[in-house]
């Protein structure tokens, strides 16, 4: 059987043609959108899971032998823990996060692991480990799936963004792939390619269109910001080859989580001690608060888990004029609840699309710790990596070298009315057209499948 699956940093969906409709198919009780989140028991767990459900043999074997030290330590958490061979170790969405929500300290949570796979200077164990966590979040999906259209899943168009990471690009994009091609494999598609998320969404929105258009695509994500200038229509829907109407592409690792992170950092981690003065009357420094919430960097957490972070904090403890909080900020890292305080951000930015005010309640960090954010000063915070995504719209433009007929915003941060706003004030006068924020990708990534695999 034939699908799309968009595999995105913030969630995953997956599509198939049905009676010649695109259907997104629920992988989550009735949600087609799963929260790209895993928690674990323990983190030898993941390698576990993956083997017991890889459905070829000669690829488990092959994972077993080149896996056999995390293997052994899996069953000796197992054997000390007590965990049984009927509990479940690995939960998925936004059963991780509850999981993740009630016992911080006590597993292994990742979340929006597709930010990671083009990282520079991974080694060889943090390669293997990124292919153990996205193939077990494929196997979770297609199994999902396969129950429920009681067929096998064979072929697969996945998406991906025009560049994972922006420092060595064409490297990143490839260490990137290889792991999402593997990853494929072993969760058990036979054939998969790969799509341009924004061309994607713009598959989708063609086959709503009466009249050739030249439309500017702008997909803004959780982990990047992917814009196409696509001449579709009528005339074009149909055709298989499509390069000479794919007018220009560009791509950034800059999208919603970023907002979120820098929510996290201008607004929450001042009730830590960020911008609260020392004794000395110098400003607290801040890369600290930074790397608590820059939980798409593997150095910031790495850094913000070190033992020199908990020094450090310690220090800053003894030199702060407020060092209550900075006793706030170490049990917050102790407790491991700065995925917490990130999501939080993440529901404030989505609340204030429909309000201008909204109250956050910190309780799970302090009983009656609550903060206040208000529209305009989260679009202030946001200002930097918004200016990045507007920049990459008119370079789309400038390469194009023709102005696009309208504009299509698609994914879950072009729903915030700030953004719209700005995208509007940047392009000038043409029309802006909303797209499904979160299933377009998932939609289009269907419909060049059922076009490429038949």
């Amino acid at each position: 059987m034939i699908c799309g699956f968009d595999y995105g940093t913030s969630n995953c969906a997956l599509g198939v043609m049905a009676d010649q409709q695109v259907r997104l198919l629920p992988l989550e009780a009735n949600n087609a959108f799963l929260p790209s989140t895993l928690y674990a028991l323990d983190r030898d767990l993941i390698t576990e899971f993956v083997v017991h459900h890889m459905p070829f043999e000669d690829q488990r074997q092959a994972l077993i032998d080149g896996r056999q030290a995390v293997l052994n330590r899996a069953q000796r958490v197992r054997r000390e823990e007590d965990i049984k061979s009927s509990d479940q170790t690995l939960f998925f969405g936004r059963a991780a996060f509850a999981e993740y929500f009630e016992f911080p300290e006590e597993g292994y949570f990742v979340k929006s692991p597709k930010s990671f796979l083009g990282s520079s200077g991974l080694r060889k164990q943090h390669t293997d480990f990124f292919e153990d966590v996205v193939t077990c979040m494929m196997q979770n999906v297609k199994r999902s799936a396969e129950a429920q259209t009681g067929q096998t899943l064979t072929h697969a168009v996945i998406g991906r963004p025009v560049n994972f990471q922006g420092i060595n690009a064409e490297q990143s994009n490839q260490q990137a792939l290889q792991i999402l091609t593997t990853a494929s494999h072993r969760a058990g598609f036979k054939s998969v390619e790969f799509l341009y998320e924004p061309i994607a969404a713009g598959l989708d929105f063609e086959t709503k269109l009466e009249a050739d258009k030249t439309v500017l695509v702008v997909d803004i994500g959780g982990g990047t910001t992917d814009c196409a200038m696509v001449r579709m229509g009528p005339s074009y829907r149909d055709k298989l080859e499509r390069k000479a109407d794919f007018l220009a592409h560009t791509g950034e690792r800059i999208g919603g989580n970023d907002l979120d992170i820098n929510i996290a950092a201008k607004h929450f981690m001042p009730l830590f001690g960020m911008e609260s003065p020392l004794k000395t009357g110098l400003p607290m420094p801040t890369q600290i608060y930074w790397n608590a919430v820059m939980t798409n960097d593997v150095t910031a957490m790495t850094t913000f888990n070190s033992l020199q972070s908990e020094q450090q904090i310690e220090d800053l403890m003894r030199d702060a004029k407020q060092p209550g909080l900075l006793e706030r900020f170490a049990r917050m890292r102790e407790n491991k609840q700065n995925f917490h305080i990130v999501r939080n951000a993440e529901e404030g930015k989505i609340a204030l699309s429909q309000q201008q005010n909204h109250t956050i309640h910190l309780d799970y960090i302090e009983a009656g710790l609550l903060l206040e954010l208000e529209r305009q000063a989260v679009a202030l915070s946001i200002a930097t990596p918004l200016q990045k995504m507007l920049v990459l719209m008119s370079q789309a433009i400038e390469q194009a070298r023709e102005q696009p007929d309208l504009i299509y915003i698609t994914g879950g941060s072009a729903q915030s009315p700030i953004i719209r706003a700005a995208i509007e004030e940047r392009i000038g006068q043409v029309p802006v057209i909303d797209g499904d924020h979160f299933g377009s990708v998932a939609a289009g990534l269907t419909v060049w499948a059922e076009r490429l695999f038949r």
